[in-house]
C-alpha cells in the first residue's frame, strides 16, 4: 500500500512540475514576442535597448530577478527563434527553459539534432 500510494504522490508532482514547466516557457515566450511586437510596430528599434532596460527595471522591482534585463533579453530572443506558439507549447511538454536557452543560439541543423536527441531520451526516460 505504502509503495502505491508512493507512487501516485509522486506521479502526481511530477505531473504538476511539467505543467509548471510549460506554463512558464509560455510566458517567457509571450512576454519576448510582446515586447518585440512593441518595438517593432512602433518604430522603436533604435531605441529599444533603452526600453528594454527601463522595462526590466520596473519589472524587476515587482516581481524579482527573473524579469532582469538578461533574462527578457533572451526572452526576445527566443520569441524570435521561435516564432510559432504552437511549436512552443509542444516542445515545452519535452523540454525546460534551459534546453531553450542551449537551442536559441544554434543554426537550425544542430537545433534539430538537438531536439531530437532529447526528446527521443525524455521519451524512454518515462
Amino acid at each position: 500500500m505504502y509503495n502505491e500510494i508512493s507512487n501516485l504522490i509522486e506521479n502526481g508532482h511530477s505531473k504538476v512540475l511539467s505543467q509548471v514547466n510549460s506554463a512558464m516557457i509560455l510566458l517567457f515566450w509571450q512576454v519576448g514576442k510582446r515586447i518585440n511586437d512593441f518595438i517593432l510596430e512602433h518604430k522603436r528599434a533604435e531605441y529599444g535597448k533603452g526600453i528594454v532596460g527601463t522595462l526590466s527595471r520596473q519589472l524587476e522591482e515587482r516581481f524579482g530577478r527573473n524579469i532582469e534585463e538578461k533574462n527578457l533579453r533572451r526572452m526576445l530572443q527566443f520569441a524570435n527563434v521561435f516564432p510559432d506558439t504552437e511549436i512552443v507549447v509542444t516542445l515545452s511538454r519535452h523540454l525546460s527553459w534551459s534546453h531553450f536557452l542551449i537551442l536559441i543560439p544554434l543554426k537550425s541543423t544542430e537545433k534539430n539534432q538537438f531536439l531530437c536527441t532529447t526528446c527521443n531520451r525524455r521519451a524512454t526516460w518515462r
